[in-house]
C-alpha cells in the first residue's frame, strides 16, 4: 500500500519573499492523514488557515509572475517552489505556518525547502495515499503553449521549452514521481529575461528578487551569474508545473505540456476542479453536493449538513474529512462572540462547554458524511474522558480533530481534541444517537 506521509519534527526557515521582498519566517508542522497542505498566516489577528487547494488557488491575471493561494481576504504567494518539493518528497501533510503574505525565495529554486524538510524526517502515516486518477483526456491551450494530461498508472511529467532567445533556446524533459527526488530539478532557480526586469518593477514585483536567486538572461549570456546545470530552465519550469499542480493533491497521469508557465497551469487546475465535481457528483443525489470537495466544506455546506444557526453554530469550517473516519474543523474566536458578553466581560474566556459543543458539531458533520445516515440528525447524548488543559480566548482559532470510534447503527462514539497554536487545549470521547430528521 502507498501510505501518505508528513514530517516527525517541526522545523523553520527565514528568507525574503521574491516579490514583496519582505523577511518572512515560515514553520512546517506535522499533519494528521488527509489533512493536505495548509498553510496558517500567524501574523493575522485571527489567524487564517488556508488550504492549498483547487478551491483556493487565485486568478494569475491578478497576482502575475507567481502561483496564490487565498482564503477570506487572507492571501499567501508565490507557493509553487515549495509545493514543488512537497509533490517531489511525497509529503501529503503538512502545516505550514507563516508570519507574512509571501514563501521566501530562498536562491529561487526549492533546494532549501527540500534540504529543511529532509532534516525534519518525513515519515509514513497509517493511511493509504489517495490519487486523483485521470480517465479521459483534460487540456488547455493559450497561443502556442498548452497542456495535454492523459490517462496514466503513474505520474510522468513531459515538458518542452521553447523561448526566443539564443541563451535559453530550447528544452526537453520527461521524468517520472514517484514520491522520490528525481535528478536535481529541486535546484533549478527562476528565470526571467533582461528585457522583463524593468516591466516587473514598474508592476512593484521582484522587489526581493537579485542576480544571485534569479537568472536574469540577456541575448548573449546570463547577467552576473552561471547555469548549475545546462538543462536548468527546462528543469525549473518542469518544477513550478510540479508545484501548481500539486494544488490538486497527488495525481495518477501523463502530463504534457508544450511552453506552459503559471497562467496555464492555474486554467488546467480550474479544468481539473471541475473533472473531479463531474467525476464525483455522478450517480450521487443533489443533497450530497455539500460533500463533494475534496474533503472541505464551507459555512454554506455545513449549514446544509446541521440544523444548527446563529448564535450555536459554533463551525466556521471543515478542512479536510475521510467520511466515516475522520474530520478537521476550524472555530475562529472573536470577541464579537455573543457568550463573552458574560464569560467573563473583564476576562473573556470561552467557556468549556461551548468548546465541548464546538467539538461534538465537527463529530456531527462526520457521523452525518457517511451516505448511510444522509437526511439524519445527529443528536449528542454523551460525553466522557472530557479534560479541559487550557483556556481559550477571544483571537484564538480552535483546530478540532475527530475520530470515529465505535459506530452502530442508531449510535456512534467519536473521539476528539481541540488544539489552539499546536496545544491540546480539550480532549473528550462523545456519543451520538441518529435519528431521522
Amino acid at each position: 500500500m502507498d501510505n501518505q506521509h508528513t514530517i516527525k519534527n517541526t522545523v523553520s526557515l527565514e528568507g525574503v519573499g521574491l516579490h514583496t521582498g519582505h523577511k518572512v519566517k515560515i514553520e512546517f508542522l506535522p499533519a494528521p492523514v488527509n489533512s493536505g497542505v495548509v498553510f496558517v498566516r500567524r501574523d493575522l489577528h485571527p489567524e487564517v488557515m488556508i488550504k492549498a487547494d483547487l478551491y483556493s488557488v487565485l486568478n494569475p491575471q491578478n497576482y502575475p509572475r507567481r502561483t496564490s493561494i487565498g482564503e477570506r481576504g487572507a492571501f499567501v504567494h508565490t507557493i509553487e517552489h515549495l509545493m514543488g518539493a512537497f509533490h517531489l518528497l511525497g509529503v501529503d501533510n503538512i502545516y505550514v505556518n507563516i508570519w507574512g503574505e509571501e514563501v521566501p525565495g530562498m536562491d529561487g529554486s526549492a533546494k532549501g525547502f527540500i534540504e529543511k524538510l529532509r532534516s525534519a524526517e518525513i515519515v509514513s502515516q497509517d493511511a493509504e495515499r489517495k490519487y486523483l486518477t485521470i480517465r479521459e483526456p483534460i487540456w488547455v491551450e493559450e497561443n502556442r503553449s498548452s497542456i495535454v494530461v492523459i490517462p496514466s498508472k503513474e505520474t510522468r511529467i513531459s515538458y518542452t521549452l521553447k523561448y526566443d532567445n539564443p541563451v535559453i533556446n530550447t528544452g526537453f524533459i520527461d521524468i517520472v514521481i514517484n514520491g522520490k527526488i528525481v535528478d536535481n530539478f529541486y535546484e533549478a532557480r527562476t528565470f526571467c529575461l533582461e528585457e522583463e526586469v524593468a516591466p516587473l518593477v514598474n508592476m512593484g514585483l521582484g522587489k526581493g528578487s537579485n542576480y544571485d536567486n534569479t537568472l536574469v538572461v540577456s541575448n548573449n549570456d546570463i547577467v552576473k551569474n552561471k547555469l548549475r546545470f545546462p538543462d536548468e530552465f527546462v528543469k525549473h519550469k518542469v518544477l513550478d508545473l510540479l508545484g501548481d499542480l500539486y494544488l490538486s493533491g497527488p495525481i495518477k497521469a501523463h502530463v504534457i505540456a508544450l511552453k506552459s508557465g503559471h497562467n496555464l497551469n492555474i486554467r488546467l487546475l480550474a479544468k481539473l476542479k471541475r473533472y473531479i465535481e463531474k467525476s464525483s457528483s455522478g450517480g450521487v443525489g443533489s443533497s450530497s453536493s455539500y460533500f463533494s470537495k475534496g474533503g472541505q466544506l464551507s459555512i454554506e455546506d455545513i449549514r446544509n449538513v446541521l440544523p444548527h444557526r446563529y448564535p450555536f453554530l459554533l463551525v466556521d469550517r471543515i478542512i479536510s474529512m475521510e467520511r466515516g473516519v475522520s474530520a478537521v474543523g476550524i472555530k475562529n474566536v472573536t470577541i464579537n462572540d455573543y457568550f463573552f458578553q458574560g464569560h467573563f466581560p473583564n476576562r473573556p474566556v470561552m467557556p468549556g462547554v461551548l468548546i465541548i459543543e464546538a467539538m461534538a458539531q465537527v463529530g456531527g458533520v462526520l457521523m452525518l458524511s457517511d451516505e448511510s445516515n444522509r437526511g439524519k440528525l445527529a443528536y449528542f447524548m454523551a460525553a466522557d474522558k472530557v479534560k479541559f488543559r487550557k483556556t481559550v480566548e477571544p483571537g484564538d482559532q480552535l483546530i478540532i480533530e475527530v475520530k470515529a470510534g465505535k459506530i452502530k447503527k442508531r449510535t456512534g462514539t467519536v473521539i476528539t481534541k481541540a488544539f489552539v497554536d499546536n496545544r491540546v487545549v480539550a480532549e473528550a470521547e462523545l456519543m451520538f444517537v441518529l435519528v431521522d430528521s
